[in-house]
């Protein structure tokens, strides 16, 4: 029997987050090419909703069909109540319980969220939205730096493409590799991505202006293939360790060590992303000294190996 899927439209919906579950599972079929999943999709009243994009859809169903659907998924919005406030209508709220299995995609986290279904549960959501997630629902495990999270009955997503990654991994949950790696390859997509959204996040250097450790920070980042220990960070700041240490921490938001390994991770980013050279090499000019420790400090970092990230990024 094909699995029915229930796609709850919002006002402010992201149209590739409504498209991708339509897509993705109509592309799972079976030895025979029978198609596994039937997806619908409702809005509140069966009313026309309209997306960022600046069109307007008019959804099959009404909530009502939520009943009758073994999945209920939930796209990203732009803005909208329940991003900005963390409230949804009490009928949303009701119809999303009790559902045998609850996706989202993106900031449709936050609807799941409003909902109170991820109160104490592990999830994930767009990384430039995390802050605000984590403010209006403290009560949630959230993890910012994963593609998407598999909390059982209940999974959520980071941003956009990785809707698509989670929707295969429910196929291939439900039906095996096999089934996923076909529907995968009608999409023209990857199985699976290495790594998680950590390696999307952009993170601009802190603000070298202003007294402190600053003109320290500068004089890290134009030495990263130095060592570079806490004496001499201290002795070029021309401050004791203990008191070098407390102010970079209140300056920055981390220790020292934090900091300049964040730095060096991001250079060898940029080294593996604009030039040819060596893993070896990029390792001694990042300051991690040998091909093993950078691969061991980026996989921390992003989830991927330098020659992976290489892969991924080198054309961009």
């Amino acid at each position: 029997m094909t699995h029915r899927i229930a796609v709850v439209v919002l006002d402010h919906f992201a149209p590739l987050d409504l498209g991708v579950p339509g897509q993705v599972f109509w592309s799972a079929r079976d030895a025979d090419g029978e198609r596994l999943y039937e997806v619908v999709t409702c809005s509140e009243g069966r009313m026309p909703v309209r997306c960022s994009a600046g069109y307007t859809v008019q959804p099959d169903h009404d909530l009502d069909v939520l009943g009758t659907a073994g999945t209920v998924l939930v796209p990203g919005i732009h803005g909208g109540r329940a991003l900005v406030e963390g409230t949804i209508s009490e009928r949303l709220s009701a119809a999303l319980q009790d559902r045998p299995r609850t996706m989202s995609i993106c900031t449709g986290a936050f609807v799941l969220a409003a909902a109170g279904l991820l109160d104490g549960r592990r999830a994930t959501t767009h990384w430039s939205d995390a802050a605000r997630f984590g403010a209006l629902f403290p009560r949630v495990k959230l993890d910012p730096d994963v593609l998407y999270v598999d909390d059982g009955d209940l999974l959520t997503s980071a941003g956009v493409a990785a809707g698509m990654d989670l929707c295969l991994h429910v196929i291939r949950r439900d039906h095996g590799s096999e089934v996923a790696n076909r529907a995968a390859r009608r999409c023209v997509m990857p199985p699976w991505r290495e790594g998680g959204q950590a390696q999307y996040i952009d993170r601009p250097l802190p603000d070298g202006d202003g007294d402190g450790t600053a003109a320290t920070r500068a004089w890290m980042l134009a030495n990263l293939d130095a060592p570079l220990d806490l004496n001499a960070l201290a002795a070029h700041a021309r401050m004791s360790v203990r008191t070098f240490t407390r102010r970079f921490r209140e300056e920055s938001g981390v220790s020292p060590a934090k900091w300049l390994n964040r730095q060096r991770v991001q250079h060898a980013r940029h080294l593996l992303e604009t030039t040819e050279l060596g893993v070896e090499e990029v390792a001694r000019r990042a300051g991690f000294g040998t091909a093993v420790s950078l691969r061991q400090h980026l996989r921390a970092a992003v989830g991927v190996a330098p020659l992976a990230y290489r892969r991924t990024f080198r054309r961009i």
